[in-house]
């Protein structure tokens, strides 16, 4: 059995976002959602479930926080809803909605866990979708102005910030197949456009946040980059791994994201790609959107296996498939959690990232209360487990990985999927009072923050 011991500092964490969570849709003055209007749409939602009450974190936020404690959890990762602090997107502040977020902030800090702030997951303003949303660059203007107030307000207790979370997903699963809100089915322009606004908002709020803050603070995003694995550990496999990821700075999943951030500009094959469907863009803007940032956060679920082969005496690389009756989760994610250490290595090695962090980290399983009253999640245990142990090969290779945080805290509304699909550390019995039960992978897990390792 091997222990892999963390770096002394490493951080612990779990993470949870607004609109899966809190529920109290419209309490304390809050303004309508684009997914308070997307889970109210018939036909969107699984069983027509919405967010209204989730696991009303708003009203049960110093349970949850005790629960936190009790893991040892060092930081929680939290997202912020737009529309409670401006219900129109912009304009007049809404002081109930800070009201809230000062309480959960201090009560996580009197009991000494470090908030890490993500500013938008997701939940953008109806009001401003109303006036285009995304496919305007005023939204990214509204962001930036939305990021100053809250750092004004929160920058003396937060010193950590993320800009946003999975772009890509609010992008296109949002304006391309419209299976998350707002639903809608753009052409390839507009989704372009709307990939470099949500780019130029993360930039807006990099700036915003540094220029109002009241503490030395880091700021960064989290992002979800498309992961491979080679298929084998052979010399042609990981050749072949390296050779996709090269053509990755080119693909929507990475480079279309990764390259304007952090070189600013457009992958030039991609650019030239999309023809005349390229986002109407400036130099400021570029300039804008490649603002440094200080970490780079990884969210990590799945990834593709990579095998090489020669065609003319040239190696070449392809997707393999992975073999029948391959583990997977209940999202019909295959698990294979090599894609924690190669998608950070890749990501190293091709871009000058000072610091990252392990943002998201989870699985969704078919979790039941047992007898007992006790929930026995061994399968994610496992998971957890070898994802944690293929982050710690890093230190192997000098990457300065900072910590990682498991999604998710607790069984939330799993967006288009409701209720059905459970990530949490946390069971939460929605039928019985929203009662909260520390499942088998918290116990684990509180071994692993109190030993600072992981036994495998």
């Amino acid at each position: 059995m091997t222990n892999c011991k963390f770096p002394k500092k490493f951080i612990w964490g779990a993470a949870a976002a607004s609109y899966q969570i809190e529920g109290a849709w419209k309490a304390d003055g809050k303004g309508e959602s684009i997914w308070d209007r997307f889970s109210h749409t018939p036909g969107k939602i699984a069983r027509g479930e919405t967010g209204d009450v989730a696991c009303d974190h708003y009203h049960k936020y110093k349970e949850d926080v005790e629960l936190i404690k009790q893991i040892g959890l060092h930081a929680y990762r939290l997202s912020v809803s737009w529309p409670r602090i401006f219900p129109n997107g912009a304009g007049k502040v809404n002081p109930k909605g800070l009201d809230f977020y000062d309480r959960l902030i201090d009560e996580l800090l009197k009991n000494d866990i470090t908030p890490f702030v993500t500013l938008y997951h997701w939940d953008l303003p109806q009001k401003l979708e109303d006036k285009g949303g995304w496919r305007n660059k005023a939204t990214s203007y509204a962001f930036a102005d939305y990021a100053k107030e809250f750092t004004k307000h929160f920058s003396d207790r937060v010193t950590h910030w993320m800009t946003q979370n999975e772009m890509i997903c609010a992008s296109d699963a949002g304006y391309k197949k419209g299976s998350q809100a707002p639903g809608a089915k753009e052409d390839v322009k507009t989704v372009n456009q709307v990939r470099h606004n949500l780019m130029l908002a993360h930039g807006l709020g990099v700036l915003a946040i540094r220029a109002n803050t009241k503490k030395k603070c880091e700021v960064g995003l989290a992002h979800n980059s498309g992961l491979m694995i080679p298929k084998t550990k052979s010399k042609k496999d990981l050749a072949a791994l390296k050779l996709a990821y090269e053509d990755s700075r080119n693909w929507d999943s990475n480079g279309w994201w990764l390259e304007p951030i952090f070189n600013g500009s457009y992958p030039t094959q991609a650019w030239e790609n999309y023809g005349k469907n390229v986002p109407a863009i400036t130099p400021k803007e570029m300039k804008i959107i490649s603002t440094p940032i200080d970490f780079y956060g990884l969210n990590v679920y799945f990834g593709e296996l990579v095998e090489g082969f020669y065609k003319d005496g040239k190696l070449n690389y392809r997707e393999a498939p992975y073999p029948k009756n391959h583990p997977k989760t209940s999202m019909d994610w295959d698990i294979n959690t090599e894609c924690t250490y190669y998608g950070i290595k890749f990501i190293s090695e091709n871009y000058k990232v000072k610091k990252f962090y392990i943002t998201e980290n989870g699985a969704a399983f078919n979790d039941v209360v047992s007898k007992d009253g006790r929930v026995h999640d061994k399968v994610r245990v496992k998971f957890l487990k070898s994802h944690v142990a293929s982050a710690h090969r890093l230190f192997k290779d000098g990457i300065n990985l900072a910590g990682y945080f498991v999604w998710s805290l607790m069984d939330n509304y799993e967006w288009a999927f409701g209720y059905d699909k459970r990530f949490g550390l946390i069971y939460v019995d929605y039928k019985n009072n929203q009662k909260r039960i520390l499942k088998d992978s918290a116990l684990w897990y509180k071994e692993v923050i109190k030993n600072n390792a992981v036994k495998i």
